[in-house]
């Protein structure tokens, strides 16, 4: 509708008194974007290089590319200069370079990244495969490219790439213990309805949970603007724009009347804390009372410092509850809790005992739920029946990023780093003296602190011995879980106030206090700890705008296991900031994904996948919430196939990367809407160019098929002289808008039986096929 309203201003302006019309694209892409869609109303601007090259021309309406965001109109010679952004009422170029990077995991997983012959991955037809490359074909007499797997006994299987969407990288179990199915035969069938079967059962299971916090009404929780500001200025950096618009969904959330169960995943230090105190703000100001649950006792002393600090200023009770409390300390706040006294209590899954009573609880902090064990994670479900949840992560496990994608539970993603924030260099290498020293003295010589990980209490004081001597001029302390609480509390906060420089230390530290001056980790034998382990230690550092380092040491690689080497070049890959998420996903290839989805559904998804069980859970999901039956033996892409018969690839001397090429097909094929077929093909002309005429149509028909499945068709099939359209059973086009446009082009369409339609014309040209295309769609797109 506003490109056919744009077209008809054009129209009008260059008809009155010779006007003439130069728009002002803000890039090359968003140029090529314009001009596509004028084309389609029949408006054909003329590209100029410059404004003098426009001067000395006689078209009516002509485009360029340039920077500026306001337009003119000159009355003597009438002229109308206009701006991009006056069109569209927003700058875009602007937007597109803030936009955040690509973080969501299921679309790391889907879009074939990382893909290396020889990889596993699922065509949801045929099975799990093996990846072997991209081959290009000439059928037909025009050249394709396709997607060659392997199936058992050395099938080959060639994949269209306008079919990429059916296809996704095998993920759920470790590449080498991946199934390989035999083309042919009913193994794969078979497989993928148990996995649908128990995807439909686990959905129910999730269903439940969902149904009982929607029968019942959340509290509303809302206060004063002036009051939200008044605390807000308190916090003293600038939020990121993901942070501001994550505080902005809790919020909104709480004041919605339903219970609130939403997720914020975002990086160590990236200011998932400052959403949590916004929410028990509002919470606590709408007269409830607020729980904070941590894994640890030492982050609840500093959530605790945190919380404190931050209502320092407000009528509000702050309480810890943990082991660090004497127990006439735990009597009194216990006592607060039920009365009503206490109105934020931080503390463990001590908080979770059934001796704890609140007197008006309303909001639940949960930070890292992975690290809670299953008794306490059925307490919790318990709770989010009754209360607003807010769930805080640094790298998602998939049963929250499974329910987020379901839509049981609210996701807000904080990928921004904060200002001025470095990424940590990260090495991995074999222990050596001489390095370790190296690294302690750089630190040192700063006036900066160092992280030792030394994982074994038995040898840690050894090793604080031996570093002792590799390095006098540190003072060192040791820290570790097996200590009384009184004392590594003491030690944890001498190392906070810089009266030790080197903390040698277990995995305690993983969720420990802030130390900004804290900008060297070592981790000894990091072979040992688990991937979400790691990137949290690491995260331990970098606090600050200084730049901080982490090195992971590991025995020589004839000495580690397949998946140790694996984790580690996982690690030292994602060193860029914001990349929990991806880790994530890394993880679970690694592990597999029956350590982290429990036994039950593990050997469903090591044999169909982890991203094709994903989509039958969410199909499950949206089924049932709509109150339908899941249809099990439904193929998951039943998209409409487009043939035009035109060239339609993305050529190698244009992109010679085949890694890339797989990744942009992907993309194409799994594009759910124009907006983001036209984004990606301005990303694409920025990157590399513009698009030759085979990428042209290549995008020209993934809008086709996106059309063709809106009106629910099988098939639009158009060649040279002619073509056909087969309509799918559930079709969305009017029978009588059929009918009529049969009648009114009686001579060169006609029905054949109830489901196909055949025209015969001439369509020599490849231009007038997608002319006629479009036309089709538009005329059957018609409503009675």
């Amino acid at each position: 509708e506003p490109a056919r309203e744009l077209a008809g201003f054009f129209r009008e302006f260059c008809a009155q008194a010779g006007g003439r019309a130069l728009i002002a694209a803000e890039s090359a892409g968003r140029r090529e974007m314009l001009l596509d869609i004028l084309r389609r109303q029949h408006v054909t601007p003329t590209p100029v290089e410059r404004w003098s090259d426009f001067m000395a021309g006689d078209s009516p309406i002509a485009i360029t590319v340039s920077p500026i965001v306001t337009g003119l109109l000159l009355e003597t010679p009438r002229i109308a200069l206009i701006a991009e952004e006056q069109l569209f009422g927003e700058r875009v170029r602007q937007e597109r370079r803030r936009r955040r990077p690509e973080r969501d995991p299921e679309k790391i997983i889907r879009d074939l990244t990382d893909l290396n012959p020889g990889s596993p991955v699922v065509h949801e037809e045929y099975g799990v495969g093996r990846f072997l490359g991209l081959e290009t074909l000439e059928v037909g007499g025009l050249t394709s490219e396709f997607l060659l797997l392997e199936y058992a006994d050395g099938d080959k299987l060639y994949v269209p790439v306008q079919a990429l969407d059916r296809v996704s990288r095998y993920t759920g179990s470790p590449a080498e213990m991946a199934p390989l199915h035999k083309l042919g035969t009913d193994a794969w069938q078979k497989a993928k309805k148990k996995a649908a079967q128990r995807a439909q059962d686990t959905a129910a299971e999730l269903l439940d949970i969902y149904s009982r916090r929607a029968a019942r009404a959340g509290e509303r929780l809302s206060i004063e603007d002036a009051e939200l500001r008044a605390f807000e200025s308190a916090f003293r950096f600038e939020e990121t724009p993901d942070q501001a618009q994550a505080i902005e969904q809790v919020i909104e959330d709480l004041r919605s009347g339903r219970p609130m169960d939403r997720v914020v995943c975002g990086d160590v230090g990236f200011g998932k804390t400052e959403v949590a105190l916004r929410a028990a703000f509002v919470a606590v100001q709408a007269g409830k009372q607020v729980a904070v649950l941590v894994p640890t006792t030492l982050l609840a002393q500093q959530h605790y410092q945190t919380f404190a600090d931050r209502f320092a200023d407000w009528p509000v009770r702050v309480e810890s509850l943990s082991r660090f409390r004497g127990q006439k300390e735990v009597a009194q706040v216990l006592a607060g809790l039920e009365s009503g006294q206490v109105d934020i209590v931080v503390g463990t899954h001590r908080l979770l005992q059934s001796s704890v009573k609140f007197n008006r609880l309303g909001l639940v902090i949960v930070d890292e739920e992975h690290r809670f064990g299953v008794k306490d994670k059925e307490r919790l479900k318990q709770l989010r029946a009754e209360v607003h949840v807010l769930t805080l992560t640094a790298t998602p496990i998939p049963r929250t990023l499974s329910m987020a994608m379901g839509g049981l539970r609210e996701l807000s993603l904080i990928t921004t780093p904060p200002a001025a924030r470095l990424a940590i260099k990260t090495f991995v290498s074999q222990w050596d003296g001489a390095t370790v020293r190296e690294a302690c003295l750089r630190e040192l010589r700063r006036g900066g602190q160092i992280y030792y990980v030394h994982n074994s209490v038995q040898t840690i004081n050894k090793t604080a011995r031996a570093l002792a001597e590799l390095v006098p001029e540190a003072r060192i302390a040791v820290g570790h879980g097996q200590m009384r609480e009184r004392e590594l509390e003491q030690i944890m906060l001498d190392f906070y106030h810089q009266r030790c420089n080197l903390l040698v230390c277990t995995t305690i530290v993983e969720s420990g206090i802030d130390v900004p001056s804290a900008n060297t980790i070592i981790i000894d034998r990091a072979d040992k700890l688990g991937l979400a382990q790691l990137h949290q230690l690491r995260g331990r550092v970098g606090r600050s705008h200084h730049q901080a380092y982490a090195y992971l040491l590991t025995p020589p690689r004839n000495a580690m296991t397949t998946d140790a080497i694996k984790r580690l070049e996982a690690i030292e890959s994602l060193e860029e900031l914001g990349a929990g998420f991806t880790l994530a996903t890394h993880d679970l290839e690694i592990r597999g994904a029956g350590e982290l989805l429990g036994e039950e559904q593990s050997g469903q998804i090591q044999e169909v996948g982890y991203a094709l069980y994903m989509e039958m859970l969410e199909r499950a999901v949206k089924a049932l919430k709509s109150g339908k039956i899941p249809q099990l033996d439904e193929p998951m892409h039943q998209g409409p196939e487009v043939e035009l018969h035109v060239p339609a690839l993305l050529p190698d001397d244009y992109l010679p990367d085949v890694h890339l090429r797989l990744v942009l097909y992907k993309r194409i094929a799994a594009a759910a809407t124009e907006e983001e077929l036209r984004e990606l093909q301005v990303e694409m002309i920025d990157r590399f160019g513009l698009l030759p005429q085979p990428a042209k149509n290549l995008f020209a028909l993934a809008h086709l098929k996106q059309r063709a499945r809106e009106l629910g068709l099988r098939r639009l099939d158009i060649g040279p002289g002619g073509g056909s359209v087969t309509f799918a059973p559930d079709t969305r086009v009017d029978p009588g808008v059929l009918i009529r446009y049969v009648q009114q082009h009686s001579r060169t369409h006609r029905l054949d039986g109830g489901t196909k339609l055949r025209f015969t014309l001439d369509l020599e040209k490849e231009e007038r096929r997608f002319a006629v295309a479009e036309e089709l769609l538009t005329a059957l797109a018609k409503p009675k």
